[in-house]
């Protein structure tokens, strides 16, 4: 009995290795720069104008998705709670979890900024920084939850009005029980289709790496470091000590796994969001690399999504943190132990401020607003916010995989085999989404 033979082209694609995720973003990151080191040394502008455009179509594409991808995402995980025994429980376990990693991140925060000082002598002074249009408050924040029409949080990105609109949807279908089936049926669906959608961006970050990055280095080079150096050294190194050292202590103390496993697993989702700089963008992957890790779908498809918008170990509470003590030393307006306070109790309390959105500019005029500092100071750290947001969102993303891990692992529901044999490097094209919805019980 004959056999068709193998076609040339199968037989090629067959012996070319495949290179994995992560080692096409860090070949992205190393050329883009390159590139952006090229443009900035030899003034070349349409170089630099190139990387500026690729970046920002890899984010704009990022953003086309995120404002359905947010309320679907949420509204699906609410449901998928009442497939999982002691759903309350776990829901509070993360809760908590959040809770109590948000403050060691702020006080790991506090403590590098007193150390160091990264405010004095930077040479910077008032006249350097401007007032934001827009900055937070306490009352914007609690009256801002919720949307005054269902049409301006999806058109103006306002994600906590998304999150809100979600959440009651969501609770209002399991009330609804088998008559919202549809419904459910048709929000699973378009959740699929979502995640299809942006899991082809994500596969563009290599690329979207090399102009981000480019355009970063062609832009601020490294004269604009000099000043905020020591700032910017404090982010970096509070946000790698939770990474590198929080995050491994909790997985091997509390929920008693290999830490290393765990960069195994997650570095791919960690990587993206170090280049993407949006915890909500990284979301699919960040998912996936959980439920690989051994989390159930039905905890992790809830956990991770309330997570992206609302867990911000690097954005809402190390860098609020140094950031108020750097605003305060420029501005010489001396902090008291109330003060210190105020911070850690705005960094845990008001995460959620920071939405899962690039940046974390109302976080830090929340912080500001709280402690009566000066909201020049937020032009002050606009100019450097690029170049260390991306060491936050790794962290954040980091993070919102951890907890999952460690309430499964303490409840007792973690897939221990499947976390000591995840693979980030061998990630399947696309993420799995969540199970065909079963029947809503009233």
């Amino acid at each position: 009995m004959s056999s068709t033979p193998p076609s040339p082209t199968a037989s090629i694609r067959g012996r070319i290795p495949k290179v994995p995720f992560w080692a096409q973003i860090l070949l992205g990151l190393v050329v883009g720069a390159l590139l952006g080191w090229a443009a900035k040394s030899g003034d070349i502008s349409w170089l630099s104008t190139t990387l500026g455009k690729i970046g920002d179509l890899f984010v704009q594409l990022l953003m086309l998705v995120i404002a359905p991808l947010v309320f679907f995402a949420i509204l699906v995980s609410i449901t998928n709670l009442r497939n999982v025994s002691n759903a309350a429980r776990l829901a509070t376990r993360t809760l908590m979890w959040f809770m109590i990693t948000s403050l060691i991140a702020v006080v790991i925060g506090l403590g590098i900024g007193l150390l160091t000082d990264p405010g004095a002598g930077t040479g910077l002074t008032a006249a350097d920084g401007a007032e934001p249009k827009k900055h937070g408050s306490w009352l914007d924040f609690l009256t801002g939850i919720i949307p005054t029409d269902i049409v301006t949080p999806f058109t103006q990105l306002k994600v906590l009005q998304i999150v809100f609109m979600a959440v009651v949807v969501g609770i209002a279908i399991l009330k609804t029980g088998e008559k919202a089936k549809p419904v459910l049926t048709l929000s699973h669906s378009v959740l699929e289709l979502l995640q299809k959608a942006l899991w082809w961006v994500i596969k563009l970050a290599p690329l979207g790496t090399l102009g981000l990055v480019g355009t970063a280095i062609s832009t601020y080079g490294w004269n604009l470091l000099s000043k905020y150096a020591t700032f910017t050294a404090d982010i970096y190194v509070g946000c790698a000590l939770v990474l590198f050292v929080v995050y491994p202590l909790l997985l091997a103390g509390v929920g008693k796994v290999n830490p290393l496993q765990f960069f195994r697993g997650a570095w791919p989702a960690i990587q993206l969001a170090f280049v993407s700089r949006s915890s909500v963008g990284t979301m699919p992957l960040t998912q996936k690399v959980t439920e690989r890790l051994g989390v159930p779908r039905e905890y992790a498809s809830f956990a991770v999504p309330f997570g992206s918008t609302t867990k911000m170990d690097g954005c809402a509470s190390i860098y609020p943190a140094i950031a108020a003590i750097f605003v305060a030393q420029v501005f010489d307006v001396p902090l008291e132990v109330k003060d210190y306070i105020l911070i850690a109790f705005v960094s845990v309390i008001g995460s959620a401020a920071t939405a899962g959105l690039t940046g974390a500019t109302v976080m830090l005029t929340l912080t500001l607003s709280t402690l009566g500092l000066p909201m020049a100071g937020v032009g002050l750290l606009l100019a450097i916010d690029p170049i260390v947001d991306m060491m936050r969102t790794a962290t954040n993303v980091a993070g919102q995989s951890v907890v999952p891990i460690l309430v499964a692992s303490r409840e007792g529901i973690l897939d221990r085999e499947a976390y000591a044999t995840a693979d980030g490097s061998r990630l399947e094209d696309e993420p799995r989404v969540e199970a065909a919805p079963q029947p809503v019980a009233a």
